[in-house]
């Protein structure tokens, strides 16, 4: 687990091109059209606004898989369907905190 903003987060590490080795918090996995996405912020990125967004397909016995989204559709369709959990996220974050107080 890794300590973000005194959150903590799953990770991932993604082998991108060049052997270049990207360690990656876990935003969201979540569903979109037919099939499963997952969300992942870059760890080193300093702004916080590059997120990854992958095919996600868990394998039973075996380490889950990341594919490419291959089209603009798929991507538009995968983006739009990631705001609405940003959202929900948001107001999962507003809820807690409320019961809180």
């Amino acid at each position: 687990m890794s300590d973000n903003n005194s959150m903590e987060y799953s990770t991932v590490t993604l082998s991108l091109d060049g052997d270049v080795e990207c360690e990656c918090a876990i935003i969201r996995i979540f569903p979109a059209g037919d099939n499963t996405y997952i969300a992942l912020l870059p760890i080193e990125d300093e702004d916080g606004d590059e997120v990854f967004l992958y095919r996600f397909t868990e394998r039973e016995g075996m380490e889950p898989l990341l594919e490419n989204i291959e089209t603009d559709e798929e991507y538009d369709i995968v983006s739009q369907a990631f705001e609405e959990e940003l959202d929900a996220m948001e107001m999962e974050a507003i809820y807690d905190s409320e019961e809180e107080d």
